[in-house]
């Protein structure tokens, strides 16, 4: 089945999608001119909104010097004066630990496939050729190359390519919700969960392994996962106990989503290597970015000399003049307090619209990166169940209604659960917020309704 007068191959074939012919702010306008707050900023994309003059008028005027020169042959002035930018205001250690080089690529998948490269040559380039292995989480989602799918825990996403993946380990994610024990106080039960990883390398075989990949907080996948107090430390201790790199994938809660530019700042770790894209650029262009630390660079710049990998619109000069605008923006009006301040008012307008809802388990997130878990019961916290598919009627019901929020299925196990994800613009105010929690609360009662739930 193929949309009439299309020739896109859609995500989905068999969906009639509105089209976008505009966008104020944190709202977005079909050509048939109703509007859609994004609640969501697509994938947690759009900090800024849409239509922003300054980052496009940036890219107007980088088309005016030079729109593409590769990489192979020249660097770009942009891609320069982003990666100091970057590097400048990555999270430091009090022992001298810091992210120093920015590698720039096209997105968030390719930020993480970059990574476990990166990962794996390291050892190559310091004699340790047998540390091949990498260690990820269940219900985790690092982008959809055959590298960073192997990687991420999303069993629907994998299915379909399981036997194209490499071999990889997944320990238990950080999902208190779920996981927690009701004897277990929160930092008793991160350091349960992180010592999985302890365990896991001790089975691997410590010299086997190159590398641990996490969510800082985790994505789209289970809605939101926020790391328990000492859980990132944990895992630290454990990386660096086993000269294990510890890799964090900040591609959706990076870039100060969370209300500090990276999310780990919070958790006062430092990695090794830190992927972002997504708010990087806020949609203005596609760009992503990996970022690797003085010693992991070293590695590198002390051996072969080359890093042997690449893309063709890696360090893009456009993206990049889009980036910088965007960051420079974000810095400059001091967005990340909006960030906290909406976040607090986000937080508390769904528990007051959700926290009684007899199909909302759980009410979580970090600044503007928030979600609800739905259950069957709240008591027993039974998922609904999946073939009512109650996320995609939230979708629906809230695009009905001007709302572009993030639904997702199998959040409890791959298989069972729904939730639903907001990561609305940095720029979106009391007023604002208010709608889009009428707007949703709206759509939730609408989908169990027509699931035929409650």
């Amino acid at each position: 089945m193929v949309t009439p007068g299309t020739r896109v191959f859609h995500r989905e074939l068999r969906a009639d999608l509105p089209v976008a012919v505009g966008g104020e702010g944190i709202y977005l306008i079909d050509e048939a001119g109703k509007r859609y707050l994004d609640a969501s900023g697509g994938a947690a994309v759009s900090c800024l909104g849409h239509g922003d003059a300054d980052v496009i008028q940036a890219i107007k005027d980088q088309l005016d010097r030079v729109a593409f020169a590769h990489t192979g042959f020249l660097t770009s002035r942009p891609a320069e004066e982003l990666a100091a930018f970057l590097v400048e205001a990555a999270p430091k250690d009090a022992g001298g630990a810091a992210i120093a080089m920015a590698y720039f690529v096209s997105g968030g998948s390719e930020a993480v496939e970059a990574a476990l490269k990166m990962a794996r040559q390291y050892h190559l380039e310091r004699g340790r050729p047998e540390r091949n292995r990498i260690i990820a989480r269940q219900q985790s989602y690092h982008g959809n190359t055959l590298g960073a799918l192997a990687v991420g825990g999303n069993v629907w996403r994998r299915e379909p390519y399981k036997e194209m993946l490499m071999p990889v380990s997944h320990v238990a994610p950080c999902y208190p919700y779920r996981g927690r024990r009701e004897d277990e106080g929160e930092e008793d039960y991160g350091r349960r969960v992180a010592d999985e990883l302890d365990v896991e390398i001790e089975r691997l075989g410590p010299r086997n392994v190159a590398a641990f990949i996490a969510e800082t907080v985790g994505g789209a996948t289970a809605g939101v996962l926020t790391p328990v107090p000492g859980y990132f430390k944990r895992i630290r201790e454990i990386c660096d106990a086993h000269d294990v790199l510890l890799i964090l994938d900040e591609v959706m809660c990076g870039m100060g989503r969370t209300g500090t530019l990276f999310a780990c700042e919070q958790d006062g770790v430092v990695p090794d290597i830190i992927c972002i894209a997504k708010g990087l650029g806020a949609g203005y262009q596609p760009i992503g970015a990996t970022l690797v630390s003085a010693e992991v660079y070293g590695a590198f710049a002390g051996g072969s000399g080359a890093f042997q990998h690449g893309h063709t619109y890696m360090g893009h000069p456009t993206a990049c003049a889009a980036a910088l605008a965007v960051q420079r923006k974000v810095r400059d009006q001091g967005l990340l307090a909006n960030v906290r301040a909406m976040g607090e008012k986000i937080s508390a307008g769904l528990h007051d619209r959700f926290g009684n809802h007899p199909n909302v388990g759980d009410i979580r997130g970090r600044g503007l990166f928030q979600a609800i878990e739905l259950v069957a019961d709240r008591a027993t916290k039974a998922p609904l169940d999946p073939t009512l598919k109650v996320h995609s009627r939230i979708k629906r019901a809230a695009l009905d209604r001007g709302l572009i929020c993030y639904p997702g299925g199998g959040t409890a196990d791959g298989v069972r659960g729904d939730h639903v994800m907001l990561a609305p613009p940095f720029i979106i105010d009391a007023a604002q917020v208010h709608e889009m929690i009428h707007l949703l609360g709206a759509a939730v009662d609408a989908a169990l309704d027509d699931a035929g739930v409650g």
